[in-house]
Protein backbone atom coordinates (compact mmCIF):
# COMPACT_ATOMS: atom_id res chain seq x y z
CA UNK A 1 0.00 0.00 0.00
CA UNK A 2 2.79 2.45 0.69
CA UNK A 3 4.24 1.72 -2.66
CA UNK A 4 0.96 2.42 -4.33
CA UNK A 5 0.49 5.49 -2.34
CA UNK A 6 4.07 6.82 -3.27
CA UNK A 7 3.45 6.24 -6.52
CA UNK A 8 -0.31 8.07 -6.75
CA UNK A 9 0.95 11.10 -4.58
CA UNK A 10 3.91 11.36 -7.51
CA UNK A 11 1.64 11.27 -9.87
CA UNK A 12 -0.84 13.39 -8.43
CA UNK A 13 2.09 16.11 -7.92
CA UNK A 14 3.65 15.86 -11.32
CA UNK A 15 -0.64 16.49 -12.58
CA UNK A 16 -0.24 19.38 -10.21
CA UNK A 17 3.25 20.52 -11.29
CA UNK A 18 2.03 20.45 -15.24
CA UNK A 19 -1.01 22.36 -14.31
CA UNK A 20 0.83 25.05 -12.61
CA UNK A 21 3.28 25.47 -15.63
CA UNK A 22 0.31 25.82 -17.86
CA UNK A 23 -1.68 27.91 -15.54
CA UNK A 24 1.28 30.02 -15.17
CA UNK A 25 1.52 30.11 -18.92
CA UNK A 26 -1.60 31.44 -19.71
CA UNK A 27 -1.27 33.67 -16.62
CA UNK A 28 1.45 35.05 -18.16
CA UNK A 29 1.51 38.78 -18.05
CA UNK A 30 1.27 41.01 -21.53
CA UNK A 31 4.74 41.53 -22.89
CA UNK A 32 5.74 44.63 -24.21
CA UNK A 33 7.00 45.06 -27.57
CA UNK A 34 7.73 48.33 -29.12
CA UNK A 35 7.95 48.32 -33.20
CA UNK A 36 7.29 51.12 -35.85
CA UNK A 37 3.90 51.05 -36.15
CA UNK A 38 2.07 50.92 -39.71
CA UNK A 39 2.10 48.22 -42.13
CA UNK A 40 5.49 47.15 -40.25
CA UNK A 41 3.98 46.17 -37.02
CA UNK A 42 0.74 44.86 -38.91
CA UNK A 43 3.37 42.15 -40.43
CA UNK A 44 4.25 41.69 -36.83
CA UNK A 45 1.04 41.03 -35.45
CA UNK A 46 0.24 38.42 -37.99
CA UNK A 47 3.21 37.06 -38.33
CA UNK A 48 4.28 36.61 -34.67
CA UNK A 49 2.17 38.26 -32.30
CA UNK A 50 -1.64 36.61 -33.13
CA UNK A 51 0.32 33.03 -33.43
CA UNK A 52 2.25 33.58 -30.40
CA UNK A 53 -1.18 34.28 -28.38
CA UNK A 54 -2.94 31.60 -29.72
CA UNK A 55 -0.17 29.08 -28.79
CA UNK A 56 0.66 30.37 -25.03
CA UNK A 57 -2.47 32.71 -24.13
CA UNK A 58 0.12 35.15 -23.64
CA UNK A 59 -1.02 38.80 -25.03
CA UNK A 60 1.62 41.25 -26.84
CA UNK A 61 1.15 44.74 -26.37
CA UNK A 62 2.74 46.58 -29.33
CA UNK A 63 4.20 50.32 -28.64
CA UNK A 64 5.38 52.42 -31.86
CA UNK A 65 8.63 53.69 -29.80
CA UNK A 66 10.91 52.68 -32.13
CA UNK A 67 11.85 55.78 -33.32
CA UNK A 68 13.08 56.97 -30.33
CA UNK A 69 13.36 53.62 -28.77
CA UNK A 70 16.94 54.39 -28.01
CA UNK A 71 16.43 57.24 -26.17
CA UNK A 72 13.55 55.43 -24.39
CA UNK A 73 15.97 53.01 -23.16
CA UNK A 74 18.75 55.27 -22.03
CA UNK A 75 15.41 56.60 -19.53
CA UNK A 76 14.07 53.33 -17.95
CA UNK A 77 17.57 52.07 -17.41
CA UNK A 78 18.77 55.58 -15.49
CA UNK A 79 15.21 55.53 -14.13
CA UNK A 80 15.76 52.25 -13.22
CA UNK A 81 12.10 51.20 -14.52
CA UNK A 82 11.96 49.04 -17.40
CA UNK A 83 9.08 48.45 -19.01
CA UNK A 84 9.82 47.46 -22.27
CA UNK A 85 10.40 43.66 -22.31
CA UNK A 86 11.55 43.93 -26.49
CA UNK A 87 12.37 46.15 -28.65
CA UNK A 88 12.72 46.38 -33.00
CA UNK A 89 15.47 48.20 -33.11
CA UNK A 90 18.04 49.48 -36.23
CA UNK A 91 21.87 48.03 -35.98
CA UNK A 92 23.67 51.13 -35.41
CA UNK A 93 21.35 51.90 -32.55
CA UNK A 94 21.53 48.28 -31.28
CA UNK A 95 25.41 48.59 -31.24
CA UNK A 96 25.07 52.17 -29.73
CA UNK A 97 22.60 50.42 -27.13
CA UNK A 98 24.86 47.44 -26.43
CA UNK A 99 28.26 49.64 -25.69
CA UNK A 100 26.42 51.29 -22.73
CA UNK A 101 24.92 48.17 -21.14
CA UNK A 102 21.46 48.88 -21.92
CA UNK A 103 20.49 45.70 -23.37
CA UNK A 104 21.16 42.14 -22.78
CA UNK A 105 24.27 40.63 -24.78
CA UNK A 106 22.36 37.15 -26.72
CA UNK A 107 24.00 34.01 -26.99
CA UNK A 108 22.48 33.11 -30.53
CA UNK A 109 22.65 29.41 -30.76
CA UNK A 110 22.24 28.82 -27.58
CA UNK A 111 18.54 31.13 -27.72
CA UNK A 112 17.71 31.01 -31.27
CA UNK A 113 16.04 27.65 -33.25
CA UNK A 114 17.74 25.97 -35.47
CA UNK A 115 16.73 25.61 -38.97
CA UNK A 116 14.33 23.31 -40.37
CA UNK A 117 17.24 21.11 -42.00
CA UNK A 118 19.23 21.63 -38.69
CA UNK A 119 21.57 24.33 -39.25
CA UNK A 120 22.74 26.82 -36.32
CA UNK A 121 21.38 30.00 -36.25
CA UNK A 122 25.12 31.17 -36.44
CA UNK A 123 25.06 29.76 -39.86
CA UNK A 124 21.77 30.04 -41.13
CA UNK A 125 21.10 33.76 -40.75
CA UNK A 126 22.20 35.81 -43.60
CA UNK A 127 25.84 38.05 -42.96
CA UNK A 128 25.73 40.78 -40.26
CA UNK A 129 22.10 39.39 -38.89
CA UNK A 130 23.13 38.50 -35.62
CA UNK A 131 25.28 40.66 -33.62
CA UNK A 132 26.84 40.29 -30.23
CA UNK A 133 23.02 42.28 -28.80
CA UNK A 134 20.93 42.05 -32.17
CA UNK A 135 19.04 39.41 -34.01
CA UNK A 136 17.58 40.97 -37.32
CA UNK A 137 14.56 39.26 -38.85
CA UNK A 138 14.25 41.61 -42.04
CA UNK A 139 16.17 43.00 -44.32
CA UNK A 140 14.50 46.03 -45.83
CA UNK A 141 14.96 49.16 -48.17
CA UNK A 142 15.20 52.83 -47.51
CA UNK A 143 13.93 54.45 -50.82
CA UNK A 144 12.69 57.42 -52.56
CA UNK A 145 9.00 56.83 -54.10
CA UNK A 146 6.96 59.26 -56.46
CA UNK A 147 3.37 59.60 -57.63
CA UNK A 148 3.85 58.74 -61.12
CA UNK A 149 0.46 60.96 -61.83
CA UNK A 150 2.82 64.31 -60.96
CA UNK A 151 4.77 63.38 -63.96
CA UNK A 152 4.22 63.30 -67.56
CA UNK A 153 3.93 59.50 -68.45
CA UNK A 154 6.84 60.35 -70.78
CA UNK A 155 9.09 61.66 -68.19
CA UNK A 156 9.20 59.68 -65.36
CA UNK A 157 12.03 59.83 -62.77
CA UNK A 158 13.89 56.78 -62.47
CA UNK A 159 17.16 57.39 -60.91
CA UNK A 160 18.19 59.19 -57.42
CA UNK A 161 19.95 61.82 -59.51
CA UNK A 162 16.40 62.74 -60.81
CA UNK A 163 15.55 63.32 -56.84
CA UNK A 164 17.71 66.36 -56.70
CA UNK A 165 16.59 67.40 -60.20
CA UNK A 166 14.27 70.09 -59.84
CA UNK A 167 14.58 71.25 -63.57
CA UNK A 168 13.47 68.62 -64.73
CA UNK A 169 11.35 67.03 -62.12
CA UNK A 170 9.97 70.06 -60.18
CA UNK A 171 7.82 69.41 -57.08
CA UNK A 172 8.14 69.23 -53.41
CA UNK A 173 10.45 66.28 -51.95
CA UNK A 174 9.81 65.26 -48.32
CA UNK A 175 12.67 63.51 -46.94
CA UNK A 176 13.56 62.20 -43.23
CA UNK A 177 14.77 64.96 -40.85
CA UNK A 178 18.05 62.80 -40.29
CA UNK A 179 21.15 62.53 -41.75
CA UNK A 180 21.57 58.97 -42.48
CA UNK A 181 20.26 58.07 -46.08
CA UNK A 182 19.87 61.86 -47.44
CA UNK A 183 24.10 61.90 -46.81
CA UNK A 184 24.42 59.38 -48.86
CA UNK A 185 22.27 60.11 -51.65
CA UNK A 186 23.24 63.67 -52.08
CA UNK A 187 26.55 61.91 -52.61
CA UNK A 188 25.66 59.46 -54.93
CA UNK A 189 23.53 61.79 -56.91
CA UNK A 190 27.24 64.10 -57.14
CA UNK A 191 28.71 61.45 -58.73
CA UNK A 192 30.42 59.82 -56.06
CA UNK A 193 30.66 56.12 -56.71
CA UNK A 194 29.09 53.41 -53.95
CA UNK A 195 32.02 52.12 -52.47
CA UNK A 196 33.75 55.71 -51.74
CA UNK A 197 30.86 57.27 -49.91
CA UNK A 198 31.72 56.44 -46.58
CA UNK A 199 35.25 56.61 -46.59
CA UNK A 200 34.27 60.13 -48.07
CA UNK A 201 31.40 60.82 -45.57
CA UNK A 202 33.99 60.18 -42.93
CA UNK A 203 36.18 63.42 -43.69
CA UNK A 204 34.95 66.89 -43.36
CA UNK A 205 34.68 67.52 -47.05
CA UNK A 206 32.72 64.55 -47.69
CA UNK A 207 29.89 66.14 -45.41
CA UNK A 208 30.27 69.36 -46.69
CA UNK A 209 29.79 68.56 -50.05
CA UNK A 210 26.66 66.59 -49.02
CA UNK A 211 24.88 69.37 -47.09
CA UNK A 212 26.00 71.59 -50.65
CA UNK A 213 24.14 69.13 -53.27
CA UNK A 214 21.41 69.30 -50.07
CA UNK A 215 21.62 72.63 -50.62
CA UNK A 216 20.11 72.52 -54.03
CA UNK A 217 16.53 71.28 -52.62
CA UNK A 218 16.48 72.30 -49.37
CA UNK A 219 13.53 74.82 -50.21
CA UNK A 220 11.91 72.28 -51.61
CA UNK A 221 11.72 69.68 -48.63
CA UNK A 222 9.13 68.98 -46.47
CA UNK A 223 10.87 66.93 -43.40
CA UNK A 224 9.63 63.94 -42.26
CA UNK A 225 9.80 62.18 -38.78
CA UNK A 226 7.13 58.95 -38.50
CA UNK A 227 7.12 56.65 -41.03
CA UNK A 228 3.39 57.24 -41.72
CA UNK A 229 3.67 60.56 -42.78
CA UNK A 230 5.34 59.78 -46.53
CA UNK A 231 2.44 57.73 -48.26
CA UNK A 232 0.00 60.28 -46.93
CA UNK A 233 2.10 62.93 -48.31
CA UNK A 234 2.28 61.24 -51.49
CA UNK A 235 -0.98 60.43 -51.92
CA UNK A 236 -2.38 64.38 -50.70
CA UNK A 237 0.14 65.24 -53.79
CA UNK A 238 1.92 67.33 -51.41
CA UNK A 239 5.13 66.16 -52.85
CA UNK A 240 6.14 64.83 -55.47
CA UNK A 241 8.94 62.82 -54.29
CA UNK A 242 9.44 60.93 -50.79
CA UNK A 243 12.08 58.82 -48.86
CA UNK A 244 10.15 56.15 -46.81
CA UNK A 245 10.52 52.76 -46.34
CA UNK A 246 10.17 50.09 -49.11
CA UNK A 247 7.34 48.27 -46.94
CA UNK A 248 5.11 51.14 -46.23
CA UNK A 249 5.03 52.31 -50.33
CA UNK A 250 4.44 48.62 -50.90
CA UNK A 251 1.66 48.53 -48.55
CA UNK A 252 -0.10 51.86 -50.46
CA UNK A 253 0.90 50.73 -53.50
CA UNK A 254 -1.32 47.22 -52.87
CA UNK A 255 -3.35 47.82 -50.36
CA UNK A 256 -4.70 51.43 -51.35
CA UNK A 257 -4.20 51.31 -54.87
CA UNK A 258 -2.06 54.08 -54.95
CA UNK A 259 0.09 55.01 -57.95
CA UNK A 260 3.13 55.14 -56.26
CA UNK A 261 6.28 53.58 -57.84
CA UNK A 262 9.90 53.24 -56.13
CA UNK A 263 12.85 54.56 -57.46
CA UNK A 264 14.88 51.36 -56.80
CA UNK A 265 18.12 53.25 -57.66
CA UNK A 266 20.50 53.71 -54.65
CA UNK A 267 18.44 52.03 -52.38
CA UNK A 268 19.86 52.18 -48.94
CA UNK A 269 19.30 48.49 -47.62
CA UNK A 270 19.86 47.64 -43.91
CA UNK A 271 18.56 45.08 -41.18
CA UNK A 272 16.02 45.87 -38.33
CA UNK A 273 15.83 42.93 -35.26
CA UNK A 274 15.36 42.48 -32.38
CA UNK A 275 16.81 43.97 -28.75
CA UNK A 276 16.32 42.81 -25.09
CA UNK A 277 16.18 45.57 -22.48
CA UNK A 278 18.70 44.87 -19.69
CA UNK A 279 17.06 42.73 -17.27
CA UNK A 280 14.42 41.11 -19.50
CA UNK A 281 15.92 38.23 -21.00
CA UNK A 282 14.10 35.62 -18.89
CA UNK A 283 10.19 37.79 -19.68
CA UNK A 284 11.35 37.87 -23.41
CA UNK A 285 13.28 34.99 -24.73
CA UNK A 286 10.54 32.30 -25.54
CA UNK A 287 8.88 35.15 -27.97
CA UNK A 288 12.34 36.14 -29.44
CA UNK A 289 13.12 32.37 -30.19
CA UNK A 290 10.06 32.10 -31.50
CA UNK A 291 9.74 35.24 -33.03
CA UNK A 292 12.63 34.10 -35.44
CA UNK A 293 12.03 30.49 -36.18
CA UNK A 294 12.38 30.31 -39.97
CA UNK A 295 7.88 29.71 -40.49
CA UNK A 296 7.38 32.96 -39.24
CA UNK A 297 10.39 34.86 -40.67
CA UNK A 298 8.99 33.87 -44.06
CA UNK A 299 5.28 34.49 -42.76
CA UNK A 300 5.93 38.41 -42.16
CA UNK A 301 7.36 38.52 -45.85
CA UNK A 302 4.16 37.69 -46.64
CA UNK A 303 2.64 40.49 -45.88
CA UNK A 304 4.95 43.27 -46.41
CA UNK A 305 7.84 43.58 -48.56
CA UNK A 306 11.00 42.75 -46.19
CA UNK A 307 13.34 40.14 -47.17
CA UNK A 308 13.80 37.11 -44.31
CA UNK A 309 16.87 37.45 -42.38
CA UNK A 310 17.27 33.77 -42.20
CA UNK A 311 18.30 31.65 -45.38
CA UNK A 312 16.04 28.91 -44.38
CA UNK A 313 12.94 31.78 -44.04
CA UNK A 314 13.48 32.80 -47.72
CA UNK A 315 12.91 29.76 -49.45
CA UNK A 316 9.42 29.38 -47.45
CA UNK A 317 8.00 32.69 -48.83
CA UNK A 318 4.70 32.73 -50.27
CA UNK A 319 1.97 34.93 -52.05
CA UNK A 320 0.97 38.15 -50.75
CA UNK A 321 -1.62 37.66 -47.81
CA UNK A 322 -4.66 38.64 -48.71
CA UNK A 323 -3.85 39.88 -51.82
CA UNK A 324 -2.44 36.70 -53.74
CA UNK A 325 0.41 38.65 -55.86
CA UNK A 326 3.87 37.68 -55.98
CA UNK A 327 6.09 38.63 -53.70
CA UNK A 328 9.52 38.21 -55.02
CA UNK A 329 9.24 41.07 -57.21
CA UNK A 330 8.58 43.63 -54.55
CA UNK A 331 11.53 42.59 -52.39
CA UNK A 332 14.43 44.71 -51.77
CA UNK A 333 16.73 41.80 -52.28
CA UNK A 334 15.24 40.92 -56.00
CA UNK A 335 18.06 41.10 -58.26
CA UNK A 336 16.90 44.46 -60.52
CA UNK A 337 16.05 45.74 -57.61
CA UNK A 338 19.15 45.27 -55.90
CA UNK A 339 21.36 45.90 -58.53
CA UNK A 340 22.46 49.65 -57.28
CA UNK A 341 21.84 49.27 -53.70
CA UNK A 342 23.73 50.67 -50.92
CA UNK A 343 24.67 48.43 -47.87
CA UNK A 344 24.27 51.14 -45.00
CA UNK A 345 27.04 51.09 -42.97
CA UNK A 346 26.36 50.36 -39.40
CA UNK A 347 29.91 50.34 -38.03
CA UNK A 348 29.98 53.88 -39.91
CA UNK A 349 27.02 55.17 -37.79
CA UNK A 350 27.62 53.84 -34.66
CA UNK A 351 30.99 56.07 -34.56
CA UNK A 352 29.53 59.27 -36.65
CA UNK A 353 25.86 59.24 -36.05
CA UNK A 354 26.05 61.64 -32.87
CA UNK A 355 28.14 63.97 -34.49
CA UNK A 356 26.59 63.80 -37.90
CA UNK A 357 23.19 64.23 -36.16
CA UNK A 358 24.41 67.72 -34.93
CA UNK A 359 25.93 69.48 -38.39
CA UNK A 360 22.50 68.10 -39.80
CA UNK A 361 20.64 69.76 -37.47
CA UNK A 362 23.26 72.55 -37.59
CA UNK A 363 22.43 72.94 -41.37
CA UNK A 364 18.59 72.53 -40.95
CA UNK A 365 18.92 75.81 -38.91
CA UNK A 366 20.55 77.72 -41.17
Amino acid sequence: MTRIFRKSALTAAVMLSTAAVVSTAQAQEDLNVVSWGGAYTMSQEEAYSKPWTEKTGQRIVNIDRSATGLAGLRAQVEAGNVTWDLVDMLPADAKIACAEGLIEILDHDELLAPAPDGRLPSEDFIPRALDECFVATIVYSNIVAFNTEMFPADNQPSTIADVFDLENFPGTRSLQRRPINNLEWALIADGVPHEEVYELLATDEGVERALAKLDTIKDNVIWWSEGAQPPQLLADKEVAFASAYNGRIFDAQVNENQPFEIIWDAQVFELDGWVVPRGKLDVAKDFLRFSTESEQNAAQASYISYGPARKSGAALVGDHIPTGIDMIPHMPTYEPNFATALPKDDEFWADYQDELNERFDAWLAQ
